[in-house]
């Protein structure tokens, strides 16, 4: 046992969530029917289990909120945008009150009638090549309100813009122009079948920070248009009969870090979290756990998830509660193909699940997903994901397999809230 900060734990816990592994639960077959998973089938046969309205019943999440739910917190409380979160872990700050972070993807879009051709450029637009954009649009003066834009990018397509004004407050309460994603408050909706047409940034309520961001905010986004469509990269993109990544669309903007009670105080442990993607690292940076970036995949799933395993089990040597987020299935689910979504829970079971059962004698696990991403929507949906918890000797459900039908039927039931799953977890099974 394990004795810290005044907390005893049976056991210490890893916390594993594969991004957007769920489908609907009304699917006639799922993604976990249908894929070969016999570690994950196996760790269900020993656990309870049940099902998980990641936010809540209603609300499609984006990543980021879904992932500050299930760590254990009210998003609708401590939420303050991805945008700040992102640039966090991006290694950017935020001047609060003058800037105002937004999550960006480069996309392909046709560059008169503003209509978006792809919002990943094919999902093929190398990091190297993104960098190499987003250097040409740091720093960019507007000339509005004495505005100015800083660019980073990220990984593939992904990158953070933030806007500031030398002269001008900001609010971050402002609109999309991705029409994928519906502001509502702080807090981004995925939408189904949206318009496939860049949206104009507007104000969301009547103030003149409002009002201030969204002018530099659109000032940005045409100047941006201009620039990357004559951009070295993208003439060669399409001399290659590539995309082009002649846009960024803007969403979730924020102007500060959540303030919340940081995670190893909030449970009394040593809790650290593993992830590869800026918003997870920022999350983890956000929210006070002791952060370990994993690598860029290389392309090889034994690899990957090798290493990926190897250092879980070191951080388990030294944390009490690990948390790790595994991307996988996530992309192909966005993409609709359900045959490479059963490859990637496939590759995760074969390559980080089955070695895991050699540990079962001394860690707990929670196995879970941070929402569902049903390849039939291609977008997040409001549906419950499937959850797993186990630990040496505690007397198991007896569920056959590790999906979201089986699991309904576990005696940990369907929580109406992520935020939850953790503490219930904590204080019933593995507090002493």
């Amino acid at each position: 046992m394990i004795k810290v900060k005044g907390l005893i734990m049976k056991y210490r816990l890893l916390y594993l969530v594969l991004d957007g592994m769920a489908d609907s639960i009304n699917d006639e077959v799922t993604t976990l029917e249908l894929a070969d998973k016999p570690g994950l089938d196996e760790l269900a046969r020993k656990s309870i289990c049940g099902l998980m309205y990641t936010v809540g019943k209603g609300i499609a999440p984006e990543s980021d909120e879904a992932v500050i739910s299930i760590l254990g917190y009210d998003p609708h409380e401590v939420y303050t945008g991805r945008g700040p979160i992102e640039a966090l872990g991006a290694g950017l700050n935020i001047r609060e009150g003058y800037e105002v972070a937004f999550r960006a993807n480069f996309a392909t879009i046709d560059p008169v009638t503003r209509k978006i051709i792809d919002r990943r450029v094919g999902r093929n637009l190398s990091t190297s090549e993104a960098r190499e954009l987003a250097r040409a649009l740091d720093n960019m003066e507007i000339s509005i309100h004495q505005g100015y834009a800083k660019v980073v990018a990220t990984i593939g397509h992904r990158a953070v813009v933030v806007i500031g004004s030398r002269t001008r407050k900001l609010s971050p309460m402002v609109s999309n122009n991705d029409p994928a994603y519906q502001r509502k408050g702080l807090v981004s909706i995925a939408v189904e079948n949206p318009k496939p047409y860049v949206e104009p940034i507007t104000p969301l309520d009547n103030s003149e920070e409002s009002k201030a961001a969204a002018e530099i905010a659109n000032a940005f986004f045409e100047k941006a248009v201009e620039i990357l469509d004559k951009h070295p990269v993208n003439i060669k993109r399409v001399e290659n009969k590539l995309l082009p990544a002649n846009a960024l669309l803007l969403r979730d903007a924020g102007g500060s870090i959540p303030k919340a009670t940081p995670l190893g105080v909030k449970y009394k442990c040593r809790f650290a979290l593993l992830a590869e993607m800026p918003v997870e690292i920022g999350i983890g940076r956000a929210f006070g756990a002791e952060v370990i970036p994993l690598e860029p995949p290389t392309g090889d799933p034994r690899v990957d998830y090798e290493k990926r395993l190897n250092t879980t089990l070191k951080a388990l040597e030294k944390h009490d509660v690990v948390y790790v987020h595994l991307k996988g299935p996530d992309e192909p689910g966005h993409d609709g193909k359900p045959e490479l979504k059963k490859q990637k829970i496939e590759e995760i079971d074969k390559y980080y699940v089955q070695p895991l059962l050699s540990y079962l004698d001394k860690y707990a696990i929670i196995v879970t997903a941070d929402h569902a991403t049903p390849p039939s929507k291609k977008t997040h949906t409001d549906d419950p994901v499937p959850i797993l918890f186990y630990m040496p000797g505690l007397l198991p459900d007896n569920i056959e397999k590790f999906t979201e039908k089986n699991c309904m039927r576990g005696s940990l039931g369907i929580l109406e809230h992520g935020w939850l799953l953790l503490p219930t977890i904590i204080e019933k099974y593995l507090k002493n």
